[in-house]
Order: C-alpha cells, then structure tokens, then sequence
C-alpha cells in the first residue's frame, strides 16, 4: 500500500518546509515540493493542510511492567505502547533488568518474554546492569552485538541496584572499549538513604518528605562524580537519565564546554511540576507524585533553568521515566512511610503534547521540539536514520500533529492504566491527530485502529550523537 501526506508543513531539525510526504509500504520514499506539478498518486492520501508533519515520537527512557517496591507497574508493553501510540510515540526503549545475582542474559531474556507480541508500536531495549562482576562485563560486549548499546547504573538505591565507583568504573571502561553508552541514575544513595531514616525517625512520614530526603546537593554531586569517573574512563559516553536540579545541569553543562561525551535528558514532570504543588499535596495525595529524582521546589529555578538547557542543547533529550503505578493499592503502600511509596510518574501518553506547550509558550522552536523529542532520540540511541527523522529510507513512522487542536489531559481520556492523572487539568494547545507507524495509520480522528503485536523489537546500533 502507499500513502501520501498532503498539503502539511514537515518540520525536521534543519527547518520547516512545505512538503507532500510520499510512503510505499513501510518506509518513507520522496518528500515533495507541493507545487511539484506532475500527479502524486497512491492508495491513500490524507490531508494535512495547516498541520505539522513529525517523525514519530522516540520515548527512551520507560519502564513497562517493573517490579519495584514490592509491586510492579501498572502499564504493561501492550497497555503502555497502545497509549504511547494515542500520544504521538511509536518508539520506545525500555530498561531491561540484571539485579545483583542475576545472569545478565537471563534478564534480557525476561524482559523480550514480556514485550515479544505485545507491543502496538517498536521497541528496543537498554540494560540495568544491578551487579558489575567480571560474568556482567563479558555479556556487556556480547549484548552489544545483539543490538543493546547502553547500560544503565545506579548510584542509588543501595542493596537493590545500586554500584559502587569501583564497579561503575570498571563499567565506564568496558563500554570505552565496546564503544557503549553508559546512563547513570545520578543521586547519592548512601547519603540518601541516611536522611530518609532520619526523617522516618522524626516522625516526618508524608510523601514530601520523599523530596526533601532527595536534595538538590546529593544530585549535583552524584552527576559531578559520575562525569569524574567517565573522565578517568577516557572520556566514556555518559548520560544522565532524568535530571531534575539547576547544580546537576551545571555539572553537565561545564563537562560540554569542555567537549566532553557528557549528555542528559530531562522529563516533563520537571518542567511542569513541583515539589509543594504537587509532593506536597494535602494528606497522602501527594503520593500520586513520588518519582526519583524528586520534583523540585517552585520557589527556586529549576524548570527555568531546564527549559534553558533544552535550548541550548545541555539537555539533549526529553523522556519521561515512565514508571506508572495506581494511587489504590500501590502507592498506598506507604501510608504512614514515605520510603515505601512506589517511585514513578506515568506520561508516555502526555511527552509529545508537554514539550510542544513549550513551544508556544516560548520556550523552544519547532525545530528543538522535533529534536528533542524523536532526532536526538534516534541519534543517541543508534535509531538514526531508520528513525527520528522524515527523510526518504527512513521507517515511515509520521505524526500529524494540529497546532490549532486543543489537549485536555486527564485521567477520563487517557489510555495509560492508572486510576489518577500526574497531569490532571492541564491544557495543551495542540494536538495530536493521525499518528502513522511503519506506514500504518494507527490512530485517526481519536480513534485506535492499530493492533497488539505489530510493534517490532529494534536491534540499536551504536550512538551516532558522539562529539
């Protein structure tokens, strides 16, 4: 079958053109001038007058089906993609998960048996690694042939994931060899987990207390020592998964001004929400917003100085850490203790729409929204060409999206499974309209017309991002 988009402005990380979108099959073939005179013809045409066409959304930070906290989140990979897809992403990248003990392959295997034939749109796969030993290193190399280029570390969560400098240097190495992307959870666990007890020991039980343990400090040193240890890596790729705090971004910042492979990505609970409004809602309500790193507070610069580092590239990337749990029965596992309260914000459904507000509102061009939210993605990831970009050869995995739309996020009309919304009232001007995936419309007029298992796994190559 062939598709033509028509009559829509096509916006790409060099510009914004005027242009008819030609797809045979899966893939995109010719971008046209639309006062090319000769006759475009093909089996379907939609019309996007006075629209935006987009590539596809990359979200490449979720979570699906993450046992955390004595429970698992809510979103499976056939209920999270389907409403990812609903939300202008037909990509994701997804963590796959080694914990202390564990063989590494054994847990990769884990995480296709959930995905495989479950997924709407295409996936792939990074790699927690929750245990650095000699075994783990080796399947570092081996998971890179198999198309798993980035390994995630935590500095935080002691006896969970957590690794040391040692093991995260020894990691830093390996992947300098194998040419791999490391991403570092950035908090200073061991610091953190001193401060929540005594918290808990105070009596200071209810969720904002969660942020208040989390500081801003232990953040910004966490992200310095993580650049330190790439640096004595020889300059390993490094990237920072959901950075929240003005210190943190400088620490990354000055690493880019020295031309080090230092990147970050921030999440739009960061742009958008905040530790009083939202962590420190009235009684336990504020559990709805636990999420690590924490939201910070509205009386400091924080978002500001976020929105700034997306415009000028310090943050490369906007994911979301999707990581959804349902308010009843578990995030209310921690009435009474903060520390019990499952960590996550679920927003697949919401990236695309969030980081275009930014747009009208002033905060980025088109073009940094495009790149931000499916280019860099696709480029940081080894997705690049095949995604992140409306180009000929590329997949056609296309968004039309209407500037004159209106978005009225709330847990009424979304598809994520969570009984609450993190964004509940908030509007957005725009919309998404058609979201097409390899060539296929899967979501029109409001309406789902994709399918469980279409979704392929995506073999990444290595990051086409490096400086």
């Amino acid at each position: 079958m062939s598709l033509l988009v028509k009559g829509g402005t096509v916006i790409g990380p060099t510009g914004a053109q005027k242009a008819d979108v030609l797809v045979d099959g899966e893939k995109i073939v010719a971008l046209f001038d639309p006062e090319y005179r000769q006759e475009v013809t093909a089996d379907e045409v939609i019309d996007a007058t006075g629209k935006y066409v987009i590539p596809g959304g990359i979200d490449a930070h979720t979570h699906m089906e993450m046992p955390f906290g004595g429970t698992s989140a809510s979103d499976t990979f056939d209920t999270g993609t389907r409403a990812a897809a609903f939300g202008g992403t037909t990509t994701i990248v997804d963590f796959a998960i080694q914990r202390t003990g564990e063989v590494v392959q054994d847990g990769l295997d884990a995480w296709h048996g959930k995905a495989d034939g479950n997924c709407h749109i295409d996936y792939a796969f990074h790699m927690i690694l929750g245990g650095v030993d000699d075994e783990s290193l080796k399947a570092m190399d081996s998971l890179v042939g198999e198309g798993i280029t980035s390994f995630k570390l935590f500095m935080a969560y002691p006896g969970v994931f957590y690794s040391d400098d040692g093991q995260i240097l020894r990691a830093m190495q390996r992947a300098r060899e194998n040419g791999a992307m490391i991403m570092m959870h950035a908090e200073n666990g061991i610091a953190i987990d001193v401060l929540v007890q005594q918290a808990l020991q105070r009596g200071e039980t209810d969720p904002i207390y969660h942020g208040i343990t989390r500081p801003e400090a232990l953040e910004a040193e966490a992200t310095s020592r993580a650049i330190s240890l790439a640096s004595v890596a020889k300059d390993c790729p490094l990237y920072i998964v959901h950075l929240s705090a003005s210190k943190a971004l400088e620490a990354v910042a000055a690493a880019r001004n020295d031309g080090r492979n230092v990147f970050a990505e921030t999440c739009p609970q960061y742009l958008y929400l905040t530790l009083e409004d939202q962590l420190g809602a009235p009684g336990f309500e504020g559990a709805k917003w636990v999420c690590s790193t924490p939201l910070r507070s509205k009386h400091e610069h924080h978002a500001r100085d976020l929105w700034k580092g997306l415009k000028t590239n310090d943050l490369a990337v906007v994911s979301t850490d999707h990581c959804p749990f349902c308010f009843k029965d578990q995030k209310e596992l921690g009435r009474g203790d903060f520390s019990k309260i499952p960590n996550g914000i679920g927003g697949v459904e919401h990236r695309v729409d969030l980081v275009y507000q930014g747009v009208v509102d002033g905060q980025l061009s088109l073009e940094r929204w495009v790149e931000t939210i499916a280019t860099t993605p696709a480029r940081m990831f080894g997705l690049y060409p095949r995604k992140g970009i409306i180009a000929p050869g590329s997949d056609a995995d296309i968004v039309i999206y209407d500037p004159n739309g209106h978005t009225r996020i709330g847990v009424e009309t979304h598809h994520m499974n969570m009984d609450y919304s993190a964004y509940e009232g908030v509007e957005i001007a725009g919309r998404v309209g058609t979201v097409i995936s390899r060539g296929e419309v899967i979501v029109a007029d409001g309406n789902y017309h994709g399918r469980k298992g279409r979704g392929r796994y995506l073999k990444r190559g290595l990051s086409s991002y490096l400086l």
